[in-house]
This record gives C-alpha cells, sequence and structure tokens, in this order.
C-alpha cells in the first residue's frame, strides 16, 4: 500500500511573542511556573547537552557501503523447487517487491513454469545491525523516498538479507557531497529509519528497567504494544508557540512551552526510549519515547538528558531538564506527539488546564 510522505520537520522561526502575562497567554492553557525571559541577545545560539555515557546511535556505528546490486527488468519462470526468496536471491530482486510487482499474497506459494516480472531497480542487501538511516545516507536517498518505494509499515524494522529498492537512477553515480546534502536526519527518519536490522533468528531485547545499563546500540528494542491510556502534559508552563503553520509558512509539528530552565521534562506515556541525543541541530537535546497504538512522543530543547535508548519508561518519569539547546530562544520545550508518521497537535490529547 501507499505510503505517506513525512510532514516536514520543523525550521528555524522568528522568535516567539514574548508573553508576559495570565492575559496575552495563548488560550487553552494556564502557566503554572513564572514565564522565563527571552534569550539574551548575547546567549549562544545552541549551547551544550549533557548527557549520560552512551554509544554513538547505530547508523553512526555501522556505517553502509552504497554496493547495491542494479537489476535489470525481466521475466522469470519459476522452476520446480523455486520460493520466493530462491527467486530473489537469484534474480537480485527484493522479494516484497517481486511479491508486489506480481500481486502475491502469503504464503507466496509459486508453481513450477508460473511467469513473474522482475521489477528493475537497484537493491541494496541488509547487513545484521545496518538501519535505514545509514543506507538513505550511502546512497543519498531521503529515507522517506525509500520507505515509499518499499511500502515500508510500522515497526519499520528492517531484516538482514532483506533487499531494499533504492529510488534514483542506478547509471548516474553521486559524488559525497551531493549524498550528504541529500539526506537530512529529522523526527521521521529517527522512527521511521533507526532501530537496527534484525539479523536471522534474532528477536528484539527487552527494554531496560533503568538508566543503568546502556544496550548496544546495534541491538534492536522491543517496540511497547500497550495502548498509553491517558497522556499527562511534559511539563507545565506557558505555551508560547502552538502546532501547525506560522505567520510567516513555517511548519511547527508541535508545540513550545516556555519553562524555567533546568524545569524536570516528564514522560507523558509509559513506553520505551527510541532515541536520545542532539542529533537533529534545531532541536537540540531530544528525547523521543515509543507509546504503544502508534504513538510516539517527541521532547526537544533540552539541556540534561537522563535516560538512554532501550530504556522503559513510566508516565510522571523524568526524561530531561530543559534548556535552551538547538533554535530556542528562551528556555523552552518543543513537545510533539505522532500517531503513526503523522504529527498530531498535542492540545487536543492532553488534560485542559
Amino acid at each position: 500500500m501507499a505510503t505517506a510522505q513525512p510532514a516536514p520537520q520543523s525550521t528555524p522561526r522568528p522568535p516567539a511573542r514574548r508573553v508576559t502575562s495570565a492575559a496575552q497567554a495563548p488560550r487553552g492553557y494556564v502557566p503554572s511556573t513564572p514565564l522565563p525571559p527571552a534569550r539574551p541577545s548575547s546567549m549562544p545560539a545552541s549551547a551544550a547537552v549533557s548527557q549520560l555515557p552512551a554509544p554513538r546511535p547505530a547508523w553512526e556505528l555501522r556505517p553502509v557501503e552504497a554496493d547495491a546490486t542494479v537489476v535489470t527488468a525481466q521475466r522469470y519462470t519459476v522452476a520446480p523447487g523455486d520460493t520466493l526468496a530462491r527467486v530473489a536471491q537469484r534474480t537480485g530482486a527484493g522479494a516484497e517487491a517481486i511479491a508486489r510487482a506480481n500481486r502475491l499474497d502469503p504464503p507466496f506459494t509459486l508453481r513450477a513454469g508460473q511467469q513473474l516480472d522482475i521489477p528493475g531497480g537497484r537493491y541494496h542487501l541488509v547487513r545484521p545491525g545496518q538501519t535505514g538511516i545509514a543506507i538513505a545516507r550511502a546512497y543519498g536517498v531521503p529515507w522517506s523516498q525509500v520507505v515509499a518505494a518499499n511500502d515500508l509499515v510500522e515497526p519499520y524494522v528492517l531484516r538482514s538479507g532483506q533487499r531494499v529498492l533504492i529510488p534514483g537512477d542506478p547509471a548516474r553515480a553521486s559524488t559525497a557531497a551531493e549524498r550528504a546534502a541529500a539526506f537530512t536526519l529529522d523526527v521521521d527518519s529517527i522512527l521511521t529509519g533507526g532501530e537496527p536490522a534484525l539479523a536471522n533468528n534474532q528477536a528484539p531485547a527487552r527494554p531496560q528497567p533503568t538508566a543503568r545499563r546502556a544496550l548496544p546500540a546495534t541491538t534492536p528494542v522491543v517496540a511497547p504494544s500497550a495502548a498509553p491510556g491517558r497522556f499527562i502534559w511534559p511539563v507545565g508552563g506557558t505555551i508560547v508557540r502552538r502546532f501547525g503553520a506560522g505567520a510567516s509558512g513555517e511548519r511547527n509539528d508541535g508545540i513550545k512551552i516556555a519553562v524555567p530552565l533546568n524545569t524536570p521534562v516528564k514522560a507523558v506515556a509509559d513506553g520505551v526510549v527510541a532515541y536520545v541525543g542532539d542529533g537533529i541541530a534545531a532541536l537540540g537535546g531530544l528525547v523521543i519515547v515509543r507509546h504503544g497504538g502508534g504513538w510516539t512522543s517527541v521532547y526537544g530543547h533540552a539541556a540534561k538528558l537522563l535516560v538512554r535508548r532501550g530504556q522503559a519508561v513510566t508516565r510522571g518519569e523524568t526524561l530531561a531538564l530543559s534548556g535552551a539547546t538547538g533554535f530556542a530562544d528562551r528556555p523552552e520545550l518543543h513537545f510533539e506527539l505522532r500517531r503513526g508518521r503523522t504529527p498530531v497537535d498535542p492540545t487536543t490529547q492532553l488534560p485542559r488546564r
């Protein structure tokens, strides 16, 4: 089935209108703490992010070599004993791509003499621990295009031995500079391409109960299955930027909540930490938590990160301390809720205050 393209990541914005009284505060939210001042002009545009010792993300630890097999579109006659996997191995094309091209349904039973259309293109063979992000970077293709070309769906975990179709012209070799410019790390790419590929017969690891132990970055982690229930507010404060398009046309995929520096940032529901770091420049210190039911929560601009990837967290547990990192213009929290790949206005899901 077709895969929706991701919403664009929020971009740098002009300084938000400063709210100095309750009368000026946005409707739908009552500040529980005094509003901190806007960032002084002397304050640097980005501050350092403190976090627990942990390995670098899997897409940095396990780089990918662009060694895709270029397959010519062809017709293949099924031989006795052929399976879909064997046809994929013989032709170099992806099993999933062959199934889609021929409208084959599970369990993908083939019969001798059957004619199959083999879709042409370049196919990357996934190795254990490789991530979608690293694959996209190697070929200079936006990961969202790879997701769409392969009809990838939740939970977007690749498998060792899987052949992934890489969009683009196989005959055109891109430069390293072009490949770097074509790829941008954003929340959607972390959610859909950040988990390392499962090796054959490998089961994902169980989430860690505390931050004492860091899981290896190349170890896949079990996604939560239980529905998150009711969400809580991650912080008390004043909304200084609302969800959606701004006055100048830029889009915000969440809300910005102004809070004092080092305010505890709480998990809005039970879940598993999917990402901790500062790899998205605009968001600074960042924590992403997966919840059941396809929900994800995102917490940006933190000064101190207190959890690790693969850690199980409970509703109300402190994930980070607020800051003014990234492109924040004051101490604030950038907060998002996503259902699948779609950003949702958090104020429609959080309790009224």
